[in-house]
């Protein structure tokens, strides 16, 4: 898949438009069928808790994750993203949790964010493009055991693989690492929409903000 002229032109007016209206109120959120449950606007959300649980992997959302943005690079909707990363867990018989991490919006933080809240010391982050870490709470943030940097190679498949993974490493277990497709023409031919969604997410960081719990339901 390519973005013409005409789709990265409007995504770049679109951009240019909000960063030269800074003082103009946050857009609201789209509909979505995100499986998110967000509170509603001027409701208080909670703080997620540090977790206890041994055989829990937390997964961290980025800010804009099914709010503001709702499908990666390649359009995959963030709900059957999600869905995805959770049915891997359970098939590993593990728990899991979901936070949104507002003081960044780089994978690698937001991942090892979500592994400190983790009571297994395992987490995953995920961008609203799609880029995806795996992480551990006692290796350095720009560490990770396993990290899938091109969103627009990340199948289905390879998100429910990943959180396979991530239930292995919290169960002590070595796996595999996930096998990632490549493609040298990836990079160049999305780069620059990459760049543009990664500035929308940044939009929504607050540094100010803990990372916050994630009600999820599924229809």
């Amino acid at each position: 898949m390519t973005f013409d002229e005409k789709t990265l032109r409007s995504v770049i007016e679109e951009v240019i438009k909000e960063m030269a209206s800074p003082s103009a109120p946050a857009a609201a959120a789209p509909a979505a069928s995100a499986p998110v449950s967000l509170p509603a606007a001027g409701k208080m959300t909670l703080t997620a808790p540090k977790g206890v649980a041994p055989d829990e992997v937390v997964i961290g959302l980025a800010p804009a994750f099914g709010i503001y943005q709702t499908e990666t690079i390649i359009h995959q909707p963030h709900d059957k993203v999600l869905r995805e990363i959770i049915a891997g867990i359970e098939e590993e018989g593990l728990k899991w949790r979901v936070v949104r991490v507002y003081r960044t919006s780089d994978v690698s933080f937001i991942a090892h964010d979500a592994a400190e809240y983790s009571g297994s010391g395992i987490g995953i982050g995920i961008q609203s493009k799609g880029t995806t870490v795996i992480h551990q709470k006692d290796l350095p943030p720009l560490s990770n055991l396993e990290l899938f940097s091109q969103a627009p190679l990340i199948e289905m498949e390879t998100f429910r693989q990943i959180g396979k993974n991530a239930a292995k490493y919290a169960k002590g277990e070595a796996p595999t690492p996930v096998p990632v497709r490549n493609d040298q023409m990836a990079r160049p031919t999305y780069q620059a929409i990459a760049a543009l969604l990664h500035i929308k997410e940044t939009e929504h960081v607050d540094n100010d903000k803990r990372p916050q719990a994630v009600a999820v339901s599924f229809q």
